[in-house]
């Protein structure tokens, strides 16, 4: 689970998306949280990594296993 936070990052660049765009989309009230996400200093909860690959349509295991990759 030590990629998530780089291929979170990948995910909303890709989307043209800010910290703050995202944060509102997923529920949070601030950007803070994401980038501490995207930077490793926290990790995401279950419900959190759920929405997010729901939000970026891809699966849980892509995001949270460092083995496997984004397509």
């Amino acid at each position: 689970m030590q990629r998530f936070g780089e291929k979170l990052r990948k995910l909303r660049k890709q989307r043209g998306m800010t910290l703050t765009e995202l944060a509102e989309v997923i529920g949070h009230t601030t950007h803070s949280h994401i980038s501490e996400l995207e930077t490793g200093k926290r990790l995401p909860s279950l419900e959190l990594a759920i929405k997010i690959s729901e939000l970026f349509e891809v699966t849980v295991d892509q995001l949270v296993k460092d083995d496997v990759d984004l397509d």
